[in-house]
């Protein structure tokens, strides 16, 4: 699939479909964005919005699928019997971008909407030094509230129960002096399932004195496409100049 300036294709990794974004002119620094999608498997070639951002700096996407996995580190036999999706991302997909692009932390940024939200704040949290750029919009942080509801199979496989859940949340992986040196996340204030959360990160962050930038004020019409593809510029941006600040840091 070709957009106004990039392409899109689909690629096998390790028994799994990933979609890969080629810019028409790919940064010289070889970044490249590791999106992981929401809870409707939407895929970004879908997002004009974003696709022209990927245009404009010149970055090179990879979005796996894994249906309602939740990225989480727990087996989903729907998505893989023997490998969580966390663990498939960490392992094979960083090792498809290695083996592909040549591209290797801290070149990799993750980006993630709604369940992939959450999913790449867990893992920024979790392996700082591996993800120290992500963006998180309209970011699904208390998924535990879908166990309560009733209305998430999958994480009723995968959890004991809610407070199970609550314990693997993105909020809980927080270290105070081990994190992501650039994190950004938004939330719209019409998002009345997911913006408390939001709102809980930012204050635990800014207690522990957690350097991040977040948006949840700007309003765009709530948990949709509308609001998703509002955001591409701030968080694609932020991506790509915090890739930047990364290529020059002194170790």
């Amino acid at each position: 699939m070709s957009t106004a300036a990039g392409t899109w294709s689909d690629v096998d990794v390790a028994g799994h479909e990933c979609g890969i974004f080629e810019p028409a002119r790919p940064s010289e620094h070889g970044y490249v964005v590791l999106y992981l999608h929401g809870s409707e498997a939407g895929r970004l070639a879908d997002y004009p919005a974003f696709l022209r951002e990927f245009e404009r700096h010149g970055l090179r996407v990879i979005q796996p699928m894994s249906s309602l996995s939740w990225w989480t580190d727990r087996i989903w036999p729907t998505f893989d019997p023997t490998i969580s999706a966390e663990a498939y991302v960490r392992e094979r997909v960083m090792g498809y971008i290695a083996e592909r692009w040549t591209a290797h932390p801290p070149q990799v940024a993750l980006l993630g909407i709604s369940m992939g939200g959450q999913g790449v704040l867990r893992m920024a949290y979790k392996y700082p030094n591996v993800f120290p750029c992500v963006a998180a919009i309209a970011p699904a942080i208390d998924f535990q509230k879908r166990i309560e509801e009733g209305v998430d199979a999958g994480l009723a496989e995968m959890y004991r129960d809610a407070e199970d859940a609550r314990q693997d949340t993105a909020t809980l992986h927080i270290h105070p002096l081990n994190w992501p040196r650039h994190q950004f996340f938004c939330c719209d204030p019409a998002d009345v399932r997911w913006h408390d959360s939001a709102d809980r990160l930012r204050m635990k962050l800014s207690s522990l004195g957690v350097p991040f930038e977040c948006d949840l004020e700007t309003s765009a019409g709530g948990h949709n496409k509308a609001y998703f593809s509002h955001m591409a510029q701030r968080s694609v941006g932020f991506l790509a100049e915090r890739l930047g600040r990364e290529r020059l840091r002194i170790v």
